[in-house]
C-alpha cells in the first residue's frame, strides 16, 4: 500500500542521511582538543580554541532587566500551554490522529527548545554570569539549534500536510497515516542531529584568534563563527542547508495555490483556504524575524540590539502562539479539554460522595 512505501522510503532516507552525515563528521570533525590545551593540532594543522567567550547581550538600554523578567514569565507561559495541550493529545484518544501527531511534536519541540534556552539567558544576564566556556556554548549551541532545526522542519511536516489534503483530498486518508507520519518525523528528528552535530563540529574547527565577544544573548551560530580567524566557508553552507524549510514551505504553498485556482466554486477555495491560515500564522511569526535579520546581515550591518530582538522572537513568540494559534483554537481541541475538565470533577465528585458515606 502506499503508506507502507511511503514508511519503507522515509526509513531508508533515515538510514542514508545518517551514514552520510556521521561518515562526514567523522572525517571533518571529530578531533577534540585536550582539556588542558588551549589548542590543538589535527593533520599538522593548529586549531586555536579559548578558554570562553563573553555574551554581549544588550548594550546601552537602560532597565533591561525588566526585560529578561518578562522573558521569564513567557517562559512560564509556554510551559503551560505546552504542557496542557501535550497532556491533551496524549490523554483523548480521539486526538490520535496523524494531524495531531505532528502538533504534538511541534509543542514537545517548542518546550525542549524553551527549556534548552531562556533558563540559561536568564542566568546569564539576571545573575551577569556572561563569560561561558568553550565546550559549554557549543554545547549549549547544538541544543538550542536543534530544537529550532526540529520545529522548522516540523513546520514543513505540517505544510506537506496541507497540501495532500488540498491537492489530493480522495487520497488523504491513505497517503497521510500514522505510520507515514512517524517515520516522516522520525527522520526529522534523526536528520537534524547529524546536521547540527556537523554545524557545531565543524565550528570546532575554527580558530578563534582574536575578538572573543559573541554579539548575541546566547551562543548563536552565525555571531560565533564569524568571530574566527580562518575559512568559514562550510559553516555557511551548513547554515544555508539550515534555511531551507521556508523554501520548501512557499513551494508547497505555490502548489496548494495552483490547486486553488483550479477549483471553480469560490466558497470551495475560501473553506479550504481556512485550513492553512493557521499554518501560515505560525510560519510567518517563526520566520519572518528569522529571515529579516539574514537578510539585513548580507545587504547591510545589522546593531546587535536590533539581532538579539528579532533572535529572541524567532525562539521564544512561536513556542508561545503554537498552542493558541493552532491548538487551542481548534474544535476538537477545545472539546476535548471540556471532556476531560467535565471527566475529572465527577471523578473529584464521587470521590467525596463516597469518602462522606
Amino acid at each position: 500500500s502506499s503508506e507502507h512505501i511511503i514508511a519503507r522510503v522515509s526509513i531508508s532516507c533515515v538510514i542514508f542521511y545518517y551514514i552520510l552525515c556521521n561518515f562526514l563528521y567523522l572525517h571533518l570533525v571529530k578531533e577534540k582538543m585536550a582539556p588542558d590545551k588551549k589548542a590543538a593540532t589535527i593533520s599538522n594543522v593548529t586549531f586555536v580554541r579559548p578558554a570562553k567567550f563573553y555574551l554581549s547581550g544588550f548594550s546601552n538600554i537602560p532597565h533591561v532587566t525588566y526585560f529578561y523578567i518578562f522573558l521569564c514569565f513567557i517562559y512560564i507561559m509556554i510551559v503551560v500551554g505546552n504542557v496542557l495541550l501535550l497532556s491533551v493529545i496524549f490523554l483523548v484518544k480521539t486526538l490520535h490522529t496523524p494531524k495531531y501527531m505532528i502538533v504534538f511534536n511541534l509543542a514537545l519541540t517548542d518546550l525542549c527548545g524553551s527549556t534548552a534556552l531562556i533558563p540559561k539567558v536568564l542566568d546569564t544576564f539576571l545573575f551577569d554570569n556572561r563569560y561561558i566556556v568553550y565546550e559549554a556554548c557549543l554545547s549549549y549551541m547544538f541544543f538550542v539549534w536543534f530544537f529550532a532545526s526540529v520545529q522548522s522542519w516540523t513546520l514543513v511536516t505540517m505544510a506537506y500536510d496541507r497540501f495532500i489534503a488540498i491537492c489530493f483530498p480522495l487520497r488523504y486518508h491513505s497517503i497521510v497515516t500514522k505510520p507515514a507520519i512517524a517515520a516522516m518525523l522520525l527522520f526529522v528528528w534523526v536528520a537534524m542531529l547529524s546536521l547540527i552535530s556537523c554545524m557545531v563540529g565543524l565550528l570546532d574547527r575554527l580558530s578563534f584568534c582574536g575578538y572573543l565577544v559573541i554579539q548575541s544573548f546566547f551562543c548563536d551560530h552565525g555571531p560565533t563563527f564569524r568571530l574566527a580567524c580562518n575559512d568559514t566557508s562550510l559553516n555557511f553552507i551548513i547554515a544555508v542547508i539550515i534555511c531551507l524549510p521556508p523554501l520548501l514551505i512557499v513551494l508547497t504553498y505555490v502548489c496548494i495555490a495552483i490547486a486553488l485556482s483550479r477549483i471553480a466554486s469560490h466558497k470551495e477555495r475560501v473553506k479550504a483556504l481556512k485550513t492553512c491560515i493557521s499554518h501560515l500564522i505560525l510560519v510567518a511569526i517563526f520566520y519572518l524575524p528569522f529571515l529579516g535579520t539574514n537578510i539585513a546581515v548580507l545587504t547591510s550591518s545589522l546593531h546587535p540590539n536590533a539581532r538579539i530582538i528579532n533572535s529572541t522572537l524567532t525562539h521564544t513568540i512561536p513556542a508561545l502562539l503554537n498552542p493558541i494559534i493552532y491548538s487551542l483554537k481548534t474544535e476538537e481541541v477545545l472539546n476535548s479539554i471540556k471532556k476531560l475538565c467535565k471527566k475529572n470533577r465527577l471523578t473529584f465528585i464521587n470521590k467525596n460522595l463516597h469518602y462522606i458515606k
